[in-house]
């Protein structure tokens, strides 16, 4: 009676945890895939700004530093794609008992 009750509750306990870790697979692709959208935007913008660029009013009194712009924008770029260019760290798993005998 033990060994089936113990069963019984072993086959849910094992599929919330396979569950929770195909979520987290899948939560940590769907970040990829922001960040990668992030990226696209970010090199989009820099097209947006180099054409501001070309056709700002140079004899402003006031300008806007499209320079600056430019480099702030080239920093967060760079550690998007770095972060998205890492290779993913594996994670430890517990070694398995492998004697199932008593």
């Amino acid at each position: 009676m033990i060994k089936r009750t113990m069963s019984l509750h072993a086959a849910p306990v094992a599929m919330l945890l396979l569950l929770a870790a195909s979520a987290a697979r899948a939560d940590a692709d769907s970040e990829r895939e922001a960040l990668a959208r992030i990226a696209q935007e970010l090199q989009r913008l820099q097209v947006d700004i180099s054409q501001a660029t070309r056709t700002a009013d140079t004899s402003a009194r006031v300008k806007f530093r499209y320079d600056w712009l430019e480099k702030d924008l080239e920093l967060v770029l760079r550690g998007v794609t770095d972060h998205l260019d890492a290779p993913r760290q594996p994670r430890p798993v517990a070694p398995l008992a492998g004697d199932y005998r008593r």
